[in-house]
């Protein structure tokens, strides 16, 4: 199977800079942006499997960066970052965006975070898996109605 990868979107370059060294040595590649513009440069140039981004940032928010990932991306699995807790924000991120997972800054690295970006690695891969698998029976059905039809 091919090496996944995550893209991590903060406007705050410590967040950044913490996780690149916090992840040096997990079995995906990861990528970093400041922005949701940079976010969505990245996204034209390379495969991308998982998103992690913080909620609050100036020009574009997480939910609106989210939104445009749903939209153009839809197998992209979408986490948010953030320190930002307010309920009804949050529903409006679970609703419009289909977050996968919702993880508090401050984050614990080892007990929390790295295990719900493999989840989230897992739940893309079992979406690919299941995609195989469609387009295989179908091929299947077809062979057998031509051969039916012969």
């Amino acid at each position: 199977m091919e090496k996944r990868t995550v893209l991590f979107v903060d406007d705050n370059r410590s967040v950044l800079t913490s996780l690149e060294r916090g992840l040096l040595d997990e079995p995906y590649k990861t990528l970093f942006a400041t922005s949701g513009e940079k976010a969505l440069e990245i996204l034209k140039e390379k495969e991308v499997h998982v998103i992690v981004t913080d909620m609050r940032m100036p020009e574009m928010s997480g939910l609106e960066l989210l939104k445009i990932v749903k939209e153009k991306y839809p197998r992209i699995v979408r986490l948010i970052l953030s320190g930002y807790t307010q309920i009804t924000t949050l529903l409006t991120a679970i609703n419009q965006g289909e977050i996968f997972k919702y993880i508090t800054k401050p984050w614990k690295l080892e007990e929390e975070f790295k295990s719900v970006v493999q989840q989230a690695i897992d739940y893309y891969n079992l979406q690919a898996e299941r995609d195989e698998l469609a387009v295989e029976v179908k091929k299947y059905k077809e062979r057998e109605v031509h051969q039916t039809s012969e």
